[in-house]
């Protein structure tokens, strides 16, 4: 039996509207419950609600109101239903029907609750009789109960089809049913179990029938409500045609007396035949006779009825006092239990209080012993200690050495401006005089600051503020009050003594049950010469032993760490205000230690620079001999030419003059390295000391270098390589492969600049793959290559937004490098590309994919790709509907993935991050080597000045370090 929340009831069904029903009741062989089919769901939603409520509803209380729903409890499912009180039985026993059903049965009072009143609502199903037919007036109970049971076969539990000709003043609606194409109306009358009405069109004459046949049908069944559905009856069930034995014979026996056939005497053949006045007599005599007999029979009728409801009564009289035994010896048996459990606790008592005792003094011992509370507050309270003692002060001369630094830096900027030679000069005097005074205000801050013990007390913050932090969590609002920390202090201080005071009891207590011990052991010792007396025994034991259990399970429940709202609030104000101290004094401390150190790198440099002046001498000495290795250098290419066109030339001198080139572009590399880190110091000293360098000595092209981004010019020219065109590489421009130093390196042929990369052939993870994959431990030392590579490109704020299988290069399997990426296209266009596609994953990240620009966070979701394509090899995965893998579906290290799903989020580590990530933690540190070489630009034979152009190499085979 099932309900809903919520049915919508059709109150206006007109005549002739068909719909489609289930049979869920019978009452006799034209009348039945039904529900419409499409209340299934609803009946399942009123049976969830009722199973919520009813349990905890409010029991029916008072007198019972007839016309209100209800909920109650079915007998047979224990489960609960609404229902209507159709009659009190007595004042514990009524009546109810189950109005969603049609059944009903006798349910005690405590089993009926009220409902809220979202459920008080019509009922569900509704009560129809078959148009047209009546019940016959002598149908006796016995074919009563077939016609019920033969109706009940038709439509109980069945889909049946229902058209309204007429709706009766009591809601009972008259049908002509269906079931699968049989009407069911004509079967019941073919069975006989009912007749056809004389006007079945009229519905005033229904209801009087219907009144009609209701009394008659009380007069032969008066007892039907108590007997037709009593407890017990399965509600939705068939119905019986086996009624219990007593009513079964009750009934026979009243049936019986309604078929008793009246026969007058016969009259002999040969009397004589009276008068017409003695027949008139007789006639009238047998006519009052049969009166009589009738008025007796109806006077046996009706005392057969008395007696059948009378049996019914003593029935339920007999089940309720079987449930009243029934209750008094469950109660008999849980007496009897308790007892027993008392008795045998009784005879124990004293050993199982020692025992439980004994056991919370252990626990009590080992909390005492691990000191769990000794430290209540303690680190808050040692924090403010030190937030409030040994504080640092702003040194003296750090206002005085600030003020002094931006004169230097006007100074510097101000000669760096400057054109005219006469007004330089002056502003480098200056200039040299706000460096002295500089120089030693940096001295005197250096001293004081190395006296403050700056390192020790940031230590010291640092490791409170974690431990802090770890404990308290995060920082509240601040109070700005000065009175947090005595406030903190004296609550912890109360809170102390409150504790210690437990504790004093709890020793006091035990130590008196030590003593009532000692006293009884006297008492009970047979090895002492003198006799106790019996009034030394000690009496309140029991007293002793309750006060010291109390005391010890008072002080194990006591938990300093847990506090109310109030001493919450006292704690983190407190902390918060730690905190903002510790901050507060952590940045004063950053700053200091930043000054120091650009003061002693000051101080270092202006030792060396303070009284004299850089100069070129050097890199001109460079260039020189450089000039003259060029020189040689072609002398030598034009040598070898001359003997590789002639008729008889010998392999020996060949191999000798290559010999030779081979060693004049090793020492002309050389002398270019030292070229540049002269350009590099020199570049150095013009943006922290000299600005004038460039002035002085424009011959050496410094701030050419400065402005070219480190380009070297007029060093290297491509003829003097010995290079090979790479037709395969050669996209849009041609490219051409040499060898250095013994590293092969790619050029592009471009008549202004050339960029030299290392070349790795063979080297892509793409290739590697396909040929023999990485182990997870070679992948992890290659990627962790390609995070420090990533680490530096964002750093100098470039987006690699190429990152791809053909851009990544796995050197020896351990070496991971990013490859080169074209600066010809834009970060978006280089992201867009076909190549960021690796089998079925797609390296573009989803903001990518929704317009937003490149980004670090982009070139970080490319390298997770890449991760999670090493390390699944081969198995499946699913994309999600953001574009992103299905990580956890795939069986990879739990490190591994953890890294990788950081790396999906929307907030994705950087490469800082990753690289301090703990699945790296075990590899072992790969050096990155220098990707992308020297630049070195080719110019052309004559000294002419070029346009420094940058462009990369864009090819699958070449590689390049975004250290540059």
């Amino acid at each position: 039996m099932s309900s809903v929340t919520g049915v919508c009831m059709d109150e206006g069904t007109e005549n002739g509207k068909a719909e489609d029903v289930v049979g869920c009741h019978v009452e006799d062989a034209i009348t039945f419950w039904a529900q419409n089919i499409s209340s299934c769901n609803d009946l399942l939603k009123l049976s969830c609600a009722l199973a919520e409520a009813c349990p905890r509803a409010q029991a029916a209380f008072g007198k019972l109101d007839f016309n209100k729903i209800y909920g109650g409890c079915f007998s047979e499912d224990r489960c609960w239903y609404r229902c209507m009180v159709q009659r009190m039985i007595n004042s514990e026993k009524c009546q109810v029907l189950y109005i969603d059903y049609g059944n009903s049965e006798v349910i005690n009072r405590s089993e009926i609750v009220e409902i809220p009143e979202n459920l008080q609502y019509p009922s569900v199903a509704k009560k129809y009789r078959l148009w047209g037919l009546q019940l016959p007036a002598d149908q006796n109970l016995n074919m009563f109960d077939q016609g019920k049971t033969f109706l009940g076969s038709l439509v109980f539990e069945k889909a049946i089809k229902v058209r309204q000709k007429a709706r009766q003043k009591d809601d009972i609606i008259l049908v002509q049913a269906e079931c699968e194409k049989v009407d069911i109306g004509e079967e019941v009358a073919k069975a006989g179990f009912a007749e056809k009405c004389r006007s079945p069109g009229s519905t005033e004459d229904v209801e009087k029938r219907e009144d009609a046949m209701q009394n008659q049908r009380k007069k032969m069944k008066a007892p039907a409500p108590l007997w037709v559905n009593r407890p017990g009856h399965v509600l939705c069930n068939r119905p019986r045609t086996v009624l219990d034995p007593v009513a079964a014979s009750a009934r026979n026996q009243v049936f019986a007396g309604n078929r008793v056939i009246l026969t007058k005497d016969k009259t002999p053949a040969s009397a004589p035949v009276l008068n017409r006045s003695l027949a008139c007599v007789r006639d009238q005599n047998l006519a009052e006779g049969s009166d009589i007999f009738e008025e007796e029979k109806e006077t046996q009728r009706k005392e057969n009825v008395n007696l059948l409801r009378r049996q019914k009564e003593l029935e339920l009289e007999v089940e309720h006092l079987k449930g009243e035994l029934q209750t008094i010896n469950q109660e008999k048996e849980v007496s009897r239990k308790t007892a027993e459990y008392l008795e045998e606790t009784l005879n124990k008592y004293i050993g199982t209080k020692m025992k439980d005792l004994a056991a919370k003094v252990k626990m009590l011992k080992e909390i005492r012993r691990a000191k769990k509370n000794a430290g209540f507050g303690e680190q808050l309270s040692q924090a403010i200690k030190v937030v409030t003692e040994g504080n640092i002060t702003v040194p003296s001369s750090l206002e005085k050495l600030q003020k002094l630094w931006s004169e230097y830096d006007l100074a510097q900027e101000m000669i760096q401006l400057c054109k005219n030679v006469d007004e330089r000069d002056e502003l480098i005097i200056k200039r040299n005089e706000v460096q002295q005074n500089l120089y030693s205000a940096v001295k005197e801050f250096i001293l004081e600051v190395d006296q403050l013990f700056i390192c020790e007390r940031s230590n010291i913050l640092q490791e409170l503020s974690v431990s802090l932090e770890m404990i308290y969590g995060q920082v509240c609002e601040l109070n700005d009050s000065e009175e947090v920390f005595q406030q903190f202090l004296t609550w912890k201080h109360a809170k102390i003594e409150e504790f210690i005071d437990i504790r004093n009891n709890t020793d006091a207590a035990l130590q008196i049950l030590t003593d009532l011990f000692s006293g009884i052991l006297k008492c009970f010792d047979l090895s002492l010469e003198a006799s106790s007396d019996t009034e030394e025994v000690p009496d309140n034991v029991d007293e002793a032993l309750k006060e010291a259990e109390l005391c010890v399970c008072k002080e194990l429940k006591t938990d300093l760490t847990e506090h109310d709202e109030k001493e919450k609030g006292i704690i983190k104000s407190a902390y918060s205000k730690v905190m903002h101290k510790v901050r507060q004094e952590q940045n004063l401390i950053t700053v200091i230690q930043k000054t120091y150190l650009a003061s002693v790198e000051f101080k270092k440099q202006a030792e060396e620079w303070l009284n004299r002046r850089p100069n070129s001498d050097n890199l001109l000495s460079i260039k020189k001999t450089v000039k003259s290795l060029k020189a040689q250098l072609r002398w030598k290419l034009t040598e070898k030419n001359n003997l590789e066109e002639a008729d008889d030339y010998s392999e020996l001198e060949i191999t000798r003059i290559k010999e030779e080139i081979a060693a004049l572009r090793n020492k002309l590399f050389q002398e270019i390295y030292k070229e540049r880190e002269e350009y590099e110091k020199l570049a150095y000293l013009v943006q922290k000391w000299f600005p004038e360098l460039p002035l002085l000595y424009p011959e050496a092209g410094i701030l050419t270098y400065m402005n070219s981004g480190g380009l070297l010019s007029h060093s290297l020219e491509r003829d003097l390589l010995d290079a090979e065109p790479m037709k395969k590489l050669s996209t849009k421009r041609p490219l051409v492969c040499s060898e250095i130093q013994d590293q092969k390196v790619l050029l592009k042929s471009d008549p202004l600049v050339y960029l030299m990369v290392p070349y790795y052939p063979g080297a892509s993870l793409t290739v590697v793959q396909a040929d023999a994959p990485l182990t997870l431990e070679e992948t992890l030392k290659v990627m962790k290559g390609v995070a420090q590579g990533l680490q530096t490109l964002h750093g100098a704020n470039i987006v690699h937004g190429s990152l791809h299988g053909n851009n990544v290069f796995a050197v020896n399997r351990k070496q991971g490098i990013v490859g080169d990426f074209d600066f010809t296209k834009s970060e978006e266009q280089r992201a867009a590309a076909d190549t960021m596609v690796i089998g079925t994953l797609s390296l573009v990240s989803p903001e990518l994919k929704m317009g937003q620009p490149a980004s670090p966070a982009s070139d970080m979701y490319a390298y997770g790709c890449l991760l999670f394509w090493l390390c699944i090899q081969n198995q499946e995965f699913g994309i999600k509907e953001d574009g992103t893998p299905e990580v956890d579906a795939v069986g990879m290290d739990d490190k591994v993935k953890s890294l990788i799903l950081n790396l999906f989020r929307c907030d994705r580590l950087t490469a800082e991050q990753v690289l301090r990530d703990d699945c790296f933690l075990l590899v072992d540190a790969i050096p990155v080597p220098s990707q992308l070489g020297e630049e070195h630009e080719l110019p052309e034979e004559h000294d002419s000045e070029k346009t420094d152009e940058e462009d990369a190499v864009n090819s699958k085979k070449n590689a390049v370090n975004p250290t540059q």
